[in-house]
């Protein structure tokens, strides 16, 4: 490999030997995230550094930060599901703290989960 092509290659990929045994067959293969292995949004690499510097324990699973960012992914996924239909109902493009609003207070699950939570809302200045 020359060093233009090294310069020009991600870190996140690497030069891997696909056809079992002998010479060629060396393809560049991308490598996957752990998010993307899970099916997930939320960056499990993030979560797993994030539990190991927290001190919660001395140790962590590899499961661990897997399973957290799914139990994080998913009511981050409902919310911004609900006011994307509230922001297209007013045929708005981008979801404001106006649509998150009264989509957490309708839904009983989302209002006990963040009944405690303030949404701050933008004030327009007077000219």
């Amino acid at each position: 490999m020359s060093a233009l092509q090294r310069h020009f290659v991600s870190p996140s990929t690497s030069l891997v030997n696909t056809s079992g045994r002998g010479k060629g067959g060396k393809t560049w293969v991308k490598a996957k995230t752990r998010s993307s292995r899970a099916g997930l949004q939320f960056p499990v690499g993030r979560v797993h550094r994030l539990l190991r510097k927290g001190n919660y324990a001395e140790r962590v699973g590899a499961g661990a930060p897997v399973y957290l960012a799914a139990v994080l992914e998913y009511p981050a996924d409902e919310v911004l599901e609900l006011a994307g239909n509230a922001a297209r109902g007013n045929k708005k493009t981008r979801i404001i703290p106006r649509h998150l609003q009264p989509t957490i207070r309708n839904d009983e699950e989302l209002n006990k989960l963040l009944g405690g939570v303030t949404i701050a809302h933008h004030l327009k200045r007077e000219q």
